[in-house]
């Protein structure tokens, strides 16, 4: 999909400098997958604390013990 954007040039320069982009397409497609890969841990913090997953961790750590 092509769309045009007015990004001022100085931030484009900078963000290309830090990510080492190749062109500004690719910069963009990092800083959008960064965006939503931010939303999504924010997303999971909301439940810390909040899910009981009742796990033995002695019996997961011993679980490859009979397998061999």
């Amino acid at each position: 999909m092509r769309t045009t954007i007015d990004i001022p040039e100085k931030l484009i320069n900078e963000a290309m400098k830090i990510t080492k982009a190749k062109s500004k397409t690719e910069l963009i497609k990092k800083a959008l997958y960064n965006i939503i890969q931010k939303n999504k841990i924010k997303g999971l913090k909301n439940y810390k604390g909040k899910v009981d997953l009742d796990i033995d961790l002695n019996s997961l750590r011993d679980r490859n013990e009979y397998s061999n």
